[in-house]
């Protein structure tokens, strides 16, 4: 449901060469390649266990919902501000934090995992988020870094993930610029809003349906 936060400029003579990228980062990208699909198909196929294994508790469900429409709402701000090609965002949420989107799909996660009070559910979607957003996060920063001179101070004064409640800027301001809603058509990120309610009427209507098609094939 993620887009990455900020991409450099992809004119290579507007930018200078990045610095080399550590081992480690490497060879994490390559494991968290192999394995994104095969996790998908894992939280998806233990999903579905948990969906026939007992009934959504409606008190669970109501309460994810204080995950899953802020987490909605935070991608929504953010991919109307960030200009992945062109500049890097400082403003709006990004004033707060670095990577709104991500948060914001960590919260999503979250709530769905809590929706369905699925402890194996909530490992899968933590370990797919330490094994492919670790290595992506590390890797777009260094080209941030290698394309933005101002990326450091940025870093200096607003975190990765766990927001500021204070915007950090100069004058403690959320800084310039205003939310474009052609931004956020282009990106989008109206697909997570359809992804999140089509998961939330599964709760609701898919258990019983594949409850009726197994006793009919016994």
């Amino acid at each position: 449901m993620s887009q990455p936060d900020h991409r450099p400029n992809s004119n290579p003579s507007s930018q200078a060469a990045p610095p080399p990228q550590p081992d480690w980062i490497a060879r994490w990208q390559r494991v968290a390649r192999r394995i994104r699909v095969p996790l998908g198909f894992v939280a998806a196929a233990l999903y579905l266990f948990e969906l026939l294994r007992h009934a959504p508790n409606p008190t669970a469900m109501a309460w994810s919902l204080t995950l899953v429409l802020p987490g909605l709402w935070l991608r929504g701000y953010a991919s109307g501000y960030v200009k992945k090609n062109s500049e890097l965002t400082m403003t709006g949420p990004y004033a707060f934090t670095r990577n709104p989107l991500y948060l914001g799909s960590m919260l999503v996660a979250a709530g769905f995992a809590l929706a369905l009070l699925s402890w194996s559910v909530a490992l899968v979607l933590a370990a797919g988020f330490g094994v492919i957003y670790v290595p992506v996060i590390a890797s777009e920063e260094r080209f941030l870094r290698a394309t933005f001179p101002e990326f450091d101070a940025y870093c200096s004064r607003v975190p990765r993930m766990l927001p500021r409640l204070t915007p950090g800027t100069p004058g403690g301001q959320a800084g310039a610029g205003n939310f474009s809603l052609s931004l956020y058509l282009k990106h989008r990120e109206y697909n997570s809003g359809m992804g999140a309610a089509l998961l939330y009427l599964s709760l609701l209507w898919l258990r019983p349906a594949l409850a009726a098609l197994l006793h009919k094939l016994q």
